[in-house]
């Protein structure tokens, strides 16, 4: 199946209520235009250099989401255009993203990854230290960012038990954050291999690479 094709059917088996993000990191610029023309406009990638040259050439319609564990210093580079960084794992972080958001006179959403896999390889926050800065007198004080939900990876295991179980489990601290946080209103989990498993239980975005582009060239 190609590119088109590819997304037509996650569009189409996805509906309105769950955002497909086509995750095209180390893609080539055609690759993007092609999903692009078949009606795809959110694109995730993991590096802000081959981001930020793809957002130079591509049309500027498009929505770029930072998928990828972000350095700060290199914030400055995707605050003038990126609409939603979902790795988010520091007050840190997010302190440098709202000072070049603000820079740039932006507000850019994030969203806080909540480290659920099993892996050490994993990035991400406990709950706590998400409850922590999301209570915090220095997250308060940020204009120019704004918490809309969270992330999280499942471990890489065929264990759909495991799998599920992660999922479950970040859908309820979502659901917890989100009596005190109103604002929240997305949910980031499920990628190409257990999508579904994280729409099932409940996931509004889902970040679909490979099933879309084919295997990645890391060459």
């Amino acid at each position: 199946m190609g590119i088109s094709e590819s997304i037509r059917k996650y569009k189409a088996e996805l509906g309105e209520d769950v955002t497909l993000v086509a995750i095209s990191k180390t893609k080539p610029a055609e690759d993007l235009k092609e999903a692009y023309n078949a009606g795809q406009r959110i694109f995730g990638e993991n590096k802000i250099q081959e981001m930020t040259e793809k957002w130079e050439s591509l049309p500027k319609d498009i929505e770029w989401h930072m998928v990828g564990h972000v350095q700060t210093n290199k914030v400055k580079y995707m605050a003038p255009f990126v609409n939603l960084i979902h790795a988010v794992d520091s007050l840190k972080l997010l302190k440098e993203i709202n000072k070049e958001a603000e820079k740039n006179d932006r507000t850019i959403d994030c969203l806080l990854q909540i480290k659920i896999a099993e892996e050490d390889t994993k990035f991400g926050l406990d709950v706590e230290e998400a409850r922590e800065i999301l209570a915090s007198e220095k997250f308060s004080e940020m204009k120019n960012v704004k918490v809309t939900g969270l992330m999280g990876m499942a471990t890489y295991t065929d264990d759909e038990a495991v799998v599920r179980g992660e999922f479950d489990y970040l859908k309820s601290v979502y659901e917890n954050f989100k009596k005190k946080n109103p604002q929240f209103k997305t949910l980031s989990m499920g990628m190409s291999g257990d999508y579904q498993l994280a729409i099932d239980c409940g996931s509004n975005m889902v970040r679909i690479g490979s099933a879309i582009f084919g295997e990645r060239n890391y060459n």
